[in-house]
């Protein structure tokens, strides 16, 4: 755990609760537990959360700072919040250690075949779409959302499916054994006081008297300790970040990779958590703030080079008239930089054989290549979309570490 500070939070409280293993799989001494220490967090709905002035200057500044950025690339750079939206959701599973290449994560996007990991990291995109939309056409933090977004993340997966889209109804806990709560780095609260529980982080979670990024890292580590669902606590977690400051309107457009600062120290990350359920909310607030500010700046250049990877496109494939298929399909491209002519046809309104001509022509250009694997049902490649999502992330990771370092 890091350092300890001066409490400015509510600590959990613990209790011991009766344990009894419904499997009689695992070791015997998993078997012979027979008392768990389950950790009860405080209610919130009503809580302040006190700052000093330098945590309030970096809220504040970071809150600024995305702000700006939204205002100015918002509305106009569309394909920006596509490129973020994709870098976010990559990292968030990495969390998780849920990897794939983004050729396999761009196939599983689209429906045809890809692997596990590739899926999962699909459908963590479609979950943050999911709570992003809701909070920003309801302008309030939903269960209904939060269990569209989780079933959008397990409905693929074969072993989860039948959970998608429901709070758990047993313990669970976090690290330690796999067949009970011995040696658990956390034991969140019993299942019967999880619905009360979310009721009151709902309610904490649609006031408007605190700071947006406050808000969104209290209610952020506050999910993260009741941990409602069995699986997938930590990517529904993290979108609940984005949903707050949508909520809010701290962002109106744009999506910035905060797990991609966050991937750059995991450790520390779960450490944080450990801090707010020890009273120490000030840890989590302040590495949310900085993960915003590195994200927010990063993504200034990337909303650069996306303009000048569409002004190299029209240069390479001879200047294409506007409104003519293949400049659409470029346009397209800087959105969407993983496609198949299903996609094309569909986003572009285009028959068959002007999707294949404007396809054909961008790979002509070296706009496009074909992705590997891809025989039976082609998917093409915008290599240099797909470079700045890397990056993107890389110069993120890169600078929460130098900064840590200094």
């Amino acid at each position: 755990m890091s350092a300890r500070l001066d409490l400015d939070w509510q600590p959990h409280r613990y209790e011991v609760r009766p344990w009894q293993q419904r499997s009689a799989r695992g070791p015997r001494i998993d078997r012979t537990v027979r008392e768990i220490r389950v950790s009860l967090p405080p209610l919130i709905r009503d809580l302040d959360y006190p700052m000093d002035r330098p945590l309030a200057a970096m809220t504040q500044a970071c809150a600024g700072d995305l702000g700006h950025l939204d205002l100015v690339h918002g509305r106009t750079l569309r394909a920006l919040n596509h490129l973020q939206l994709r870098t976010e959701s990559v990292d968030s599973s990495k969390i998780e250690n849920v990897d794939a290449s983004l050729a396999d994560y761009g196939r599983a996007l689209l429906g045809v075949g890809a692997n596990a990991s590739a899926i999962s990291m699909a459908s963590a995109t479609a979950a943050l779409t999911r709570m992003i939309r809701d909070a920003d056409a309801t302008r309030r933090i939903r269960s209904e959302a939060i269990l569209a977004a989780h079933h959008d993340l397990f409905r693929r997966n074969a072993s989860e499916a039948h959970r998608a889209g429901t709070y758990r109804t047993t313990q669970n806990w976090v690290g330690g054994s796999d067949y009970s709560p011995r040696d658990a780095l956390h034991v969140p609260p019993p299942p019967e006081t999880v619905p009360d529980y979310l009721d009151d982080l709902f309610a904490f979670a649609n006031r408007d008297d605190l700071p947006p990024v406050v808000q969104a890292a209290i209610v952020h580590a506050q999910f993260e300790s009741i941990h409602p669902f069995i699986d997938g606590n930590g990517r529904i977690g993290r979108t609940l970040i984005h949903a707050v400051l949508r909520r809010r309107r701290a962002t109106r457009h744009l999506t910035v990779p905060i797990a991609s600062a966050l991937v750059a120290h995991r450790e520390r990350y779960f450490a944080a958590l450990n801090d707010y359920r020890a009273g120490n909310a000030r840890t989590i607030v302040a590495m949310l703030a900085v993960a915003i500010r590195i994200a927010t700046s990063e993504s200034w250049k990337a909303a650069t080079d996306v303009v000048e990877i569409r002004e190299a496109w029209g240069e390479r494939a001879g200047s294409p008239r506007a409104g003519t298929p293949l400049f659409r399909l470029l346009d397209l491209l800087t959105e969407e930089p993983i496609a198949n002519l299903a996609l094309v046809r569909e986003r572009l309104h285009l028959g068959e054989d002007d999707a294949r001509a404007a396809l054909a022509q961008a790979l002509d250009a070296r706009v496009l290549v074909k992705a590997p694997r891809s025989r039976r049902a082609p998917v093409w490649l915008a290599r240099d979309v797909l470079d700045e999502v890397e990056d993107l992330s890389t110069r993120i990771v890169a600078g929460s570490r130098a900064l840590r370092s200094d």
